[in-house]
């Protein structure tokens, strides 16, 4: 063997660094010293050097310092016999992370004496070390010192080295006679092969030969057998949580007792960590001397003897493995992060598959006998295989996330973390995120990130293996096939030679070492090593270098990392029907189709939830960019600038997707013109997103167009040498920047210097002028819009620079900026500097990271610091200007204002204000439980006219946008006006707007409005200011239905008060003018009227004037009026003598000749004509009027002046006297004595009215015993009389029964209503809070029998309990408080009823709550809940509920002959109510429209209700606020209406528009509180010459008429009364429903009760029925609720029929009938035939009858079906509701209904005059089919339908142009079976038709209907 000496060149394994030691194996030893002998054990003894060869370092490789304490780790110790030699490999690290390897063997000689000796030699690298103790006792002892032979390598060789080591060690031992010298100067000297696969034989001059194996690539790691061995050890979890541990950057201990297996387990985990490298603190042996390094705060690999186990166990952060115990120990606080799955469990399967191959057959029954582990190294092959599988599939496409910056001169990469983690759809993952951020992966981005160098096995994994490791997935079979191929390349990577010369060296001779008489190890000759090193290195010096050829190529990319599903799985993946969505959204903006934008806007909004959505906006936006700027209208910038900042909110800061990356060159491209010469970009309104502020997100950016333009600049060079290759150039433009920059690196060598330099240069200037564009780009996106608001950006972390980047940052130039601020926490205090500094740093700091890493030169770097802030100040400059003209737009483009339609004479106030209608608790219109679209907010204007205030706008949801939403109520039914704060978020606005009214209205309305906020608050006071005054105007003449036609300022002023109050001349004339003609008329009078009113009228102005707007009318008393002399008229007649010059009238005016014509129109008004009807009295002279009538109709009150509230004309007893009755008035409340307002027709019972008795009139009336007595006796006595004569007068006016059925007794009426079903009584008494009134028990107790037994369940009182023997003649029905202690007289006719009723306050009190419950304002929790409990807490069913049961109670006292007086409170609320309902339940007539009509003129308007009070509708009666009785009244007839259906002759519509109207003030009906106010007002005598003018519907009365007229809207078709039936309603709560009046609305058109505005455009008539041939269109419509007005989109069969009518009268141009008389006519014709089936059918009768519940009567109805067609009959009239029966028709099966509405579902409104089944020949080469025909005579036509049941119509033939109609033959495809006379051809001038019936019959049949059919056209 040649020995070469130590100056080795580079041909060795590695490059060598300068100073190093040995190439080859060198070491050396110095002089020992022996030193103080220590307790063996305690680890402090440390070795000494004896001897090293070579003596002087090798020039390129120090010797290591402090090896003997890796030789000794356990410390020098002395031990008492003699151990073994041992042999390990301890490993050091040098300051340039070169590692060492330290070989040490170590054996032990006996110590003779105590005196310390220095015979200590080393041999080459070894050294030797002996120790004594010192205090050993006298008495010699053998003790043993260990001694070291040190090898030290820059190769790791192990067994080479324990086979020179051994050898040295044989030849010392054995005595061999073989020169130590010469074998350690060959050791030092050998050649050793270069990588590469290389093999060479060595020997060391001892006989031995030994062969060293490099491995094939010197990259992969060399693993022997250790990695098989630590997973034996450990096993698989604990080595998986070690390798994740040391990956995350942990520190990881291992324990063991033996060194080699420290050295194996760290070498071990190193090869696992392939390809990443450990680039931190790595000890596999650490020396006891050392063990305070385990405290090192930074991250380690280290391994202790266990010895030292107890000072391991403080190490609170340290991962213990412990190697002979097969554990691993992590610390509570330490939190290992493991691999993302489904990786993990995929490398456990398949390591468990490596290392336990007979798991997978553990349960097979017939094992395979075959199934055996691989040899150890094998195994630890394909161990390693599996984790090479696991790193490429964790790092598959990263070369695609590599950015390289610079090519030239040395290439430049950064890795896109955030790119590669969000493609991978692990952003979230902390495993992988702690990687990437990890030491290792910056050294593997640094080593393995070069495009072109060598390449080895990972490389060709991660590029071409991870599609096939993704399709083996879950195939157990052929990832072991793919495991076993890695792991034979690993192997063979290893052994590339499998049969290699086996080792040939000497061992040492067993046992030697228990020697007795073993000499020390000899002290070597330095000189001879020396002498055979020098010779070597002369002989190297002369041989030629032999260099390592590198193969270097071009790095393959792989594939792209596919696009992975995010994580969240499939509720966020996007499908392709959203990114359709997106598309067309993004299509509509640019081509202005806003409307339709923005109903798909909330569908894009949630689909930006998904990456692709997000990609595909950023990608469609990018079209509409041209040469990088793209103009918008403000519109569309609103939408595109919505759309972008959706897409960044889901970003993180890291832009994971890309997406801030995409958008960032959209927003400078996108702007809008603000004004001339100024523009925005979109960039100013999406600054809000924190990944502006991260500054890794601007280095990615930064690099990745670097790379871009670094490409472009190479591709553009080789474009142009290849200009002429236009195939390639495709091609070219595909490549990857990684290729390009390949190419480059590869050509790089051959490139002139020049060449080099000029490349260089223009790198530079790219990198630099990116530079500057992105300190631009920085500055946009950084500089908020308004920069005087200093925005605080420490918190997004904007400056902390240090924090989120690991690169590392020079200070070089920036060192001056760097110190101008704190590092640590940010920016300096935000209050203290502005934004522009800030962003100043900021860029500054990002320029000199990317420059410096990039390579820029000092000087632009330079120049770049200066620029910075004056880019800053200039982009500033321009915000400023943008921000100025910004101010000045709508911060959004709003809708334009709708404008109402008004009606005639109404007029706009104030023009419409932009508000927001908000939600008020009612959930229709938000859509919310019920479903349907969130009509609520709405964008629009509200709007102020004299008659109404009315919202208009659209629906704030895009989806609605093209809805219109009106909520409109007339200004006089405001209850309730306040100002609100509102905090609703309105669609995507950020600023809650706080300023709003709340406007609650007695017709069941809410307006909830936020003002715009382009409404200043001065407007909306204005507002409130024309409502108030509008609302409560000073008189009744300011009202709507006064001041309609005129200019709203013309409203009439107050009048002043005047001190006498009296009717102005001209008013009283016409009062009296009407008052006496109307009597005179009826009275068929013929005197001159003229001189007759002269007369009347000249005490006008002595009459006491009434104040026009007194709350409470209350007369002078009767003292005041002494000078008023009544004429006291014995016979009571109007006669027309000289009585009247007598009296003290004074004239003050003559009549007008126009007033004279309309006299007698006012008593032929309500009460005269209805008085008349029920033949109460008649108006005569003295000699014709009959004495024997029972009641007069009395002049007493013709000036008003007994009672100013009741009609001139009343009814009085025929023998009572005026001037009777003027004393008792004095015994009512207001004067109001009682009156007779209605007669029993059967029983003659008469029911009266007054106001409740004042304290005297019960008193007197009752005798009662603690009547007051001061006044004078006589008065009072006169009284009394005067009130007992009355009230026997009215007693005495009815028949008197004496029959002893028991009639006079009120088990009359108990046996005959009670005992039956059909009538029900309503309960008196209730128990609890249901019944707050009840009978009287003193009087009830004779009234009802002893007790009143409990009610039953329908609210009527038990049977048993109204007996008594004697009823009275009349009943006082009175408050329970005015009769209190009043006894009964058994020797009185009459008696009282006591009746605890409400007052006024607590219907007012009960209307306000029920106001909140229907319209409540508030958003409530659970709306269904606390609706209910309002609407009970309201009590308004309970008061209704007492009103009908009181009205019941009189109704039958009434019908068995009682007459009854009710008299409660003031006589016009309550009462009012009752004697109403009285009336309309007992008399058929008020159940009329006239009836109804005139029952309302006569007890409401005549009978004084104070309508003006009780509505508040002038200023004087603000304070009392809104009663509404009438509102109840018409709330309990509506109640009725619903049970008895068929009894009322007008709709449930008419009564909700007299609820609607009587508060509306359109009409001048409900107007005023009595008819003497009217008189004064001049209303009741209006002109008939100014009823026709433009206003002329002043009454309401007339207005329906004309309007039912027009329509039948007011009409109820189920109307079919039965003669004289008196209606007894349930009236129990529990019966009782909520009106929808209250809840119901239509947002479409606003209230339906303004007739003219409620009539949109008329609905298209069907097209079916005028197309010849195709299929009619579907006319389906969907009804929102709350928004569509219901009874309009889908009228009633009848209605529908009668408008086909009117429009085909129309059509063919024929006068259109009014739809009355329409009607009438059928019901009569139904009346007929209905007469005639009966008499001829009646025994074939099939009656089907619904019987509504507790109705006494039942309603007939029939559908029948003849064969020659088809009839409608209803009846409709009671005289055929019991006999009508249908007809039986010669063919076909009767039709009947069980239910009323049934008639109404036939397929069509159509006649069917013949239909069957044929079979049609379709159009040309169409096959036959069967279709079901129907032949209308009415609409002469030929129809057919896919079957019987099939409703839509699939075609027509108009018989019109049947040509002719033949007998037919068969065609192809005709059905087989039919004859041939079966067919039949039909001819139209279009086309002929074929048509086939199941026999010739049937054919015949149908050719003579169609015939017939034919000629009656």
């Amino acid at each position: 063997m040649s020995a070469h000496c130590s100056g080795f060149p580079r041909s060795r394994w590695r490059p060598w660094q300068p100073a190093a030691l040995t190439a080859g194996w060198g070491a050396g030893c110095l002089p020992s010293n022996t030193l103080l002998p220590l307790p063996a054990g305690s680890g402090d003894g440390q070795g000494q050097i004896l001897q090293r060869f070579p003596e002087k370092d090798w020039e390129d490789n120090p010797f290591p310092q402090g090896i003997e304490l890796f030789c000794q780790p356990s410390g020098w110790q002395l031990f008492t016999e003699r151990n073994p030699p041992n042999f390990f490999v301890a490993v050091l690290t040098d300051i340039n992370s070169e590692r060492h390897y330290c070989a040490c063997f170590t054996f032990w000689e006996a110590v003779e004496s105590i005196q310390p000796q220095s015979h200590k030699q080393n041999s080459e690298e070894e050294e030797e070390e002996e120790e004594m103790d010192s205090s050993l006792p006298v008495q010699p002892v053998q003790l043993f010192a260990p001694k070291s032979l040190v090898l030290v390598s820059r190769l790791d060789h192990t067994e080479v080295f324990r086979n020179s080591l051994g050898l040295i060690y044989t030849i010392y031992v054995d005595g061999l006679s073989v020169s130590l010298e010469n074998v350690i100067g060959n050791l030092l000297t050998c050649t050793i092969p270069i990588t590469g696969g290389a093999q060479r034989t060595i020997s060391l001059g001892a006989g031995d030969r030994q062969v060293i194996q490099t491995p094939i690539n010197d990259s992969l790691p060399v693993s022997s057998c250790s990695v098989a061995l630590l997973f034996r050890q450990l096993g698989i979890t604990n080595v998986l949580y070690l390798f994740c541990a040391a990956l995350t950057e942990h520190k990881i201990l291992f324990l063991s007792s033996s060194y080699q297996r420290l050295t194996d387990a760290c070498r071990a985990l190193l090869a696992l960590m392939f390809p990443l490298k450990y680039s931190f603190t790595y000890v596999p042996i650490l020396p006891a001397q050392l063990l305070e390094v385990l405290s090192t705060p930074t991250p380690f690999i280290i391994g202790v003897s266990s010895i030292f186990q107890a000072e391991t166990q403080e190490l609170l952060d340290v991962v213990i493995a412990d190697l002979d115990g097969g554990t691993v120990t992590i610390p509570e606080c330490v939190h290992i992060s493991l691999l993302p799955e489904p990786l993990l469990q995929q490398t456990r399967e398949a390591l468990s598959m490596v290392l336990d191959p007979e798991l997978e057959v553990a349960d097979v029954a017939f094992p395979p006998s075959t199934v055996s582990a691989s040899s150890l190294k094998m195994q630890d092959k394909e161990i390693r295989a599996v984790f090479l599988r696991l790193f490429a599939q964790l790092l598959q496409g990263y070369r695609w996330c590599l950015h390289i910056i610079r090519i030239h001169p040395e290439p430049v990469i950064r890795f896109h973390k955030a790119a590669f983690l969000g493609q991978r759809g692990l952003v979230e993952d902390d495993f992988l995120t702690k990687v990437l951020e990890g030491m290792a992966f910056a050294g593997f981005v640094t080593e393995r990130g070069a495009p072109y160098r060598p390449i080895d096995l990972f490389d060709e994994l991660v590029a071409y293996e991870v599609k096939r490791m993704h399709a083996d997935k879950g195939n157990k079979q052929k990832i072991l096939r793919h495991i076993k191929e890695l792991a034979e390349k690993l192997y063979k990577n290893e052994n590339p030679y499998p049969a290699v010369t086996m080792h040939k060296v000497q061992k040492p001779t067993e046992g030697c070492h228990l020697r007795l008489h073993q000499k020390p190890f000899p002290r070597l000759d330095e000189g001879t090593v020396q002498w055979i090193i020098d010779q070597a290195t002369a002989k190297l010096q002369t041989a030629p270098p032999a260099v390592k050829a590198e193969k270097k190529c071009m790095v393959p990319l792989g594939t792209p990392i596919a696009a992975i599903l995010e994580r969240s799985g499939n509720a966020l993946a996007n499908s392709a029907r959203r990114l359709e969505v997106v598309r067309n959204c993004i299509s509509y903006v640019f081509e202005n189709k806003t409307l339709e934008a923005k109903k798909l806007m909330p569908a894009v909004m949630r689909a930006m939830k998904g990456r692709s959505a997000r990609h595909c906006l950023t990608q469609e936006l990018n079209l509409h960019v041209q040469q990088n700027r793209a103009v918008l209208d403000h519109e569309q910038f609103d939408f595109v600038v919505r759309m972008m900042n959706c897409c960044l909110q889901d970003c993180t800061a890291v832009d994971e997707h890309g997406i801030a990356a995409a958008l960032l060159p959209l927003v400078t491209a996108f702007c809008r013109k603000l004004s001339p010469g100024i523009t925005q970009f979109a960039y100013s309104c999406v600054q809000e997103h924190v990944v502006w502020t991260n500054i890794q997100f601007w280095e990615a950016m930064f690099y990745c167009d670097v790379q871009n333009h670094i490409r472009a600049l190479y591709l553009e060079s080789t474009e142009e040498n290849h200009a002429g290759e236009e195939g390639q150039e495709g091609q070219r433009a595909e490549k990857a920047a990684l290729e390009i920059a390949s190419e480059q690196l590869r050509l790089w060598p051959t490139m002139s210097r020049e060449k080099q330099q000029e490349l260089i240069q223009k790198e530079e200037s790219t990198v630099f002028s990116q530079a500057i564009h992105y300190a631009n780009r920085m500055s946009y996106l950084l500089l908020p819009l308004d920069t005087s608001k200093s925005r605080v950006l420490r918190s997004s972390g904007l400056g902390d620079v240090e924090s989120v980047s690991n690169s590392f940052v020079t200070n070089s130039i920036a060192g001056s900026v760097a110190e101008s601020y704190d590092t640590e926490s940010g920016f300096e205090d935000a209050e203290t500097s502005d934004v522009a500094s800030y962003v100043v740093r900021f860029i500054n700091r990002f320029v000199d990271k990317v420059c410096t890493e990039s390579g820029v030169t000092n000087e632009h770097l330079k120049g770049l610091h200066i620029m910075i802030p004056d880019i800053v100040q200039m982009h500033i400059e321009t915000l400023d200007a943008v921000h100025r003209e910004s101010k000045r737009l709508p911060t959004t483009q709003k809708p334009k204002l709708l404008r109402p339609s008004l009606l005639v004479g109404e007029e706009c106030v104030m023009e419409g204000l932009r508000v927001y209608l908000m939600p008020d608790g009612r959930e229709e219109a938000t859509g919310q439980n019920n479903g349907g679209p969130p009509l609520l907010p709405a964008e629009g204007a509200v709007f102020l006219t004299t008659y109404r205030i009315i919202f208009k706008g659209t629906p704030t949801d895009s989806l609605v946008g093209e809805q219109v939403v009106i909520r409109s109520f007339p200004i006089a039914s405001l209850t309730k006006e306040e100002k609100i704060s509102i905090q609703d978020k309105i669609q995507e606005k950020d600023s809650s707007i706080q300023e709003g009214l709340q406007l609650r209205s007695c017709t069941f309305q809410l307006l909830r409005i936020a003002f715009d906020e382009e409404v200043a608050s001065e407007s909306a006071e204005v507002f409130r200011k024309h409502l108030n005054k509008l609302r409560y105007p000073q008189h009744v003449r300011g009202t709507f239905a006064f001041t309609v036609g005129q200019s709203p300022k013309q409203a009439m002023q107050p009048k002043a008060k005047e001190k006498n109050p009296s009717i102005s001349s001209q008013q009283v004339t016409d009062m009296f003018q009407g008052l006496t003609v109307g009597v005179l008329s009826l009275g068929h009078l013929s005197h001159s009227t003229t001189t007759f009113s002269r007369n009347l009228v000249k005490n006008a102005k002595t009459i006491g004037r009434q104040y026009v707007t007194r709350k409470k009318y209350t007369p002078p008393t009767w003292e005041q009026r002494g000078s008023q002399q009544f004429p006291e008229d014995n016979e009571d007649e109007i006669s027309v003598s000289e009585e009247m010059d007598r009296s003290t009238l004074t004239p003050s005016t003559t009549i007008k000749p126009s007033d004279k014509m309309t006299m007698s129109h006012l008593v032929e008004r309500a009460c005269c004509r209805d008085y008349q009807r029920l033949g109460l009295g008649t108006l005569s002279n003295s000699l014709t009027r009959s004495k024997s009538e029972p009641f007069r109709i009395s002049t007493v009150n013709r000036m008003y002046a007994i009672c100013r509230s009741y009609p001139g004309l009343l009814i009085v007893p025929q023998n009572i006297q005026d001037n009777t009755i003027q004393r008792i008035s004095r015994c009512y409340r207001q004067n109001r004595f009682p009156v007779v307002c209605w007669r029993n027709a059967r029983t003659k019972a008469v029911l009266l009215r007054s106001g409740g008795l004042h304290s005297k009139g019960v008193a007197s009336l009752f005798k009662a015993p603690n009547a007051p007595t001061s006044a004078g006796p006589s008065q009072t006595d006169s009284t009394s009389l005067e009130q007992e004569k009355y009230l026997q007068a009215v007693i005495n006016s009815m028949p008197h029964y004496a029959d002893a059925g028991g009639r006079n007794t009120l088990s009359g009426f108990t046996s005959a209503y009670m005992g039956s079903s059909a009538g029900k009584w309503g309960s008196i008494r209730a128990s609890g809070r249901a019944s707050s009134y009840a009978l009287n028990m003193d009087v009830g107790s004779r009234l009802a029998g002893k007790d009143l037994l409990s009610a039953q369940h329908n609210g009527a009182p038990a049977e048993a309990s109204f007996l008594r023997q004697h009823r009275a003649s009349l009943y006082i029905i009175g408050d329970k408080s005015q009769l209190k202690g009043v006894k009964p007289d058994p020797l009185q006719h009459w008696e009282a009823v006591p009746v605890e009723v409400f007052d006024v306050r607590q219907v007012k009190a009960s209307f306000k709550k029920l106001l909140k419950a229907c319209v409540p304002g508030v958003v409530a929790t659970e709306p269904g809940l606390t609706y209910l409990c309002s609407l009970e807490e309201s009590e308004w069913l309970t008061q209704i509920h007492k009103i009908l049961q009181v009205s019941v109670l009189v109704v039958e006292l009434l019908d068995t002959g009682s007459s009854v007086l009710v008299s409660l409170e003031d006589g016009w609320d309550i009462t009012t109510q009752v004697v109403s309902l009285v009336q309309l339940l007992s008399d058929p007539y008020y159940r009329t429209m006239e009836g109804f009509r005139l029952l309302v003129e006569k007890e409401w308007l005549s009978f004084g209700h104070r309508f003006s009070c009780r509505s508040a509708q002038t200023v004087t009666n603000q304070s009392s606020g809104v009663i509404p009785i009438f509102l109840q009244f018409l709330d309990c007839v509506h109640q009725i209406h619903l049970q008895f259906p068929m009894e009322f002759e007008f709709s449930q519509y008419y009564l909700k528009f007299l609820s609607y109207h009587h508060v509306s003030n359109r009409f001048r009906t409900f107007l005023l509180d009595s008819d003497y106010e009217r008189i004064e007002l001049g209303l009741l005598y209006e002109e008939k010459g100014e009823r026709k003018c433009q206003q002329a519907y002043k009454s309401i009365w007339d207005y329906i008429d004309r309007l039912n007229k027009k329509t039948p809207v007011f009409f109820n078709y189920m109307y079919a009364p039965e003669d004289g039936e008196v209606l007894r309603p349930y009236s129990n709560v529990s019966n009782l429903k909520v009106w929808d009046y209250y809840t119901a609305e239509t947002l479409a058109e606003g209230p339906s009760y303004d007739w003219e505005l409620a009539q949109g455009p008329a609905e298209p008539a069907d097209e079916a029925e005028q197309q010849e041939t195709g299929a009619p269109q579907s006319k389906r419509r969907i009804i929102w609720p709350c928004y569509d007005n219901r009874s309009r989109v889908e009228p009633d069969a009848i209605s529908k029929l009668l408008e086909e009518l009117h429009n085909l009268e129309m059509e063919l141009g024929h006068m259109p009938e009014r739809w009355k008389d329409t009607w009438d006519k059928v019901k009569a014709s139904q009346r007929t035939e209905a007469r005639q089936e009966g008499s001829r059918m009646a025994s074939s009768s099939l009656l089907m009858s619904s019987s509504l519940s507790h109705q006494r009567r039942s309603l007939g109805m029939y559908l029948q079906q003849p064969g020659a067609g088809s009839t409608l009959n209803l009846s409709l009239d009671s005289d055929t509701s019991s006999t009508s029966t249908p007809s039986s028709g010669k063919q076909g099966g009767r039709r009947s209904t069980s239910t009323l509405y049934n008639q109404f579902q036939m397929s069509e409104s159509e006649n069917r005059s013949y239909e069957g089944s044929l079979y049609k020949k379709g159009a040309f080469m169409k096959p036959w089919k069967p279709r079901w025909f129907v032949l209308d005579k009415t609409k002469h036509q030929l129809r057919y339908y896919d079957n019987r049941s099939d409703t839509e119509c699939k075609g027509v033939i108009d018989l019109a142009e049947v040509e002719s109609i033949t007998p037919g033959t068969p065609t192809m495809g005709a059905p087989k079976t039919v004859e041939e006379k079966a067919f039949f051809d039909l001819k139209t001038t279009k086309r002929v038709y074929n048509f086939c019936a199941r026999d010739a019959p049937l054919a015949q049949q149908w050719i003579d209907r169609i015939q017939s059919c034919l000629s009656d056209a």
